[in-house]
């Protein structure tokens, strides 16, 4: 297989090029306000890991995993799926991550991705592979798996060496990794980290504020189109994934630009904050509707919770005993 991709350097590829880089430069000079900034990171990653799993077909939305989360690793394979790439996102973006694209870091990342889910996490495949359309005709043959170590340790060398703009780059990687297709199953949640993770590398990084995959899964059909192109030159790709960035990047500049001082509800914990817009949005609710929110988390912890709410003046409490609402002050 030949891993010999370009992209042309056309007036699109420059435009978005430019958002981007104009967009990274505002981000990192906006003032950093802890507790909102904190808010829209934790966010933004949920996006990264809800929006990755729908591409390939997950049903959940975002609104039912941020009210469905725990300490406990799911049962149920959606929300696996999502807590799987969540907690793989946390990890490469923690002071213990990874520091270089390596043959280990992809093997760790389809690891964790794939954990429970399929025996061979965390291994190249070893069998043929087809990708396969709706209509379950083959529409693509990758690389037979003998040369599967070869062609991962080409791409590895490739991008490590490439002297190309860090977003081309990730694009670059992201289709050739697809076109490899080294695992029998994740490699759309694989390609699409480990592109994040040679952003994030190439200094756009955007504070852990931007998550391409919404753009993506909002644009799903166009997305897997230009996956299937088959020629050296894929420069439609390229196009297609620095718009995701700068449209991004931009929707993550009007977040921070439209928070221009912080409230006192930034500086609660993520589950307490959480819990504050549970009773905002719905004006007046029980503890039953609040647990009917977080089954994981148990009843003692929400009822602490609520009551550190009520001391620092966020809600009040309507009624007594089992007939208790609860309500916003502001």
């Amino acid at each position: 297989m030949n891993l010999d991709f370009s992209c042309r350097e056309t007036r699109q590829v420059e435009k978005y090029l430019r958002r981007i880089a104009v967009a990274k430069e505002v981000i990192n000079v906006l003032p950093k306000l802890a507790h909102t900034e904190e808010n829209l990171r934790r966010k933004s990653l949920l996006k990264s890991a809800v929006f990755s799993a729908r591409i390939e077909g997950n049903k959940l939305t975002l609104s039912a995993i941020r009210f469905s989360q725990g300490k406990k690793e799911p049962q149920d394979t959606a929300k696996r799926e999502i807590f799987n790439i969540l907690s793989t996102l946390h990890w490469l973006d923690s002071k213990s991550g990874p520091k270089a694209l390596s043959k280990n870091l992809i093997l760790t990342v389809h690891k964790k991705i794939m954990n429970g889910l399929v025996a061979e996490a965390g291994y190249l495949r070893k069998e043929a592979s087809a990708i396969f359309n709706q209509a379950g005709v083959a529409i693509y043959l990758p690389a037979p798996p003998n040369e599967v170590p070869i062609l991962i340790k080409k791409i590895i060398d490739k991008t490590n060496r490439s002297k190309e703009a860090p977003p081309v780059k990730a694009a670059l990687f992201h289709f050739a990794f697809e076109k490899i297709h080294p695992f029998l199953d994740g490699n759309g949640r694989v390609g699409r980290i480990l592109s994040s993770f040679i952003l994030k590398r190439g200094g756009y990084g955007f504070r852990g504020l931007v998550s391409f995959e919404e753009f993506i899964e909002e644009n799903r059909q166009t997305y897997y189109d230009l996956l299937s192109l088959n020629k050296k030159d894929i420069t439609p790709f390229i196009v297609f994934f620095l718009e995701s960035l700068a449209i991004q990047a931009e929707r993550a500049i009007k977040d921070l630009t439209n928070k221009k001082e912080e409230q006192p509800e930034d500086s609660l914990l993520p589950r307490r904050r959480e819990i504050l817009e549970i009773i905002q949005d719905h004006k007046m609710v029980s503890f039953d509707f609040i647990k009917r929110r977080f089954l994981k988390i148990p009843d003692s912890t929400l009822h602490y919770d609520l009551k550190r709410l009520l001391e620092k003046g966020f809600v009040r409490k309507i009624g007594s005993t089992r007939g208790v609402l609860y309500q916003a002050k502001r």
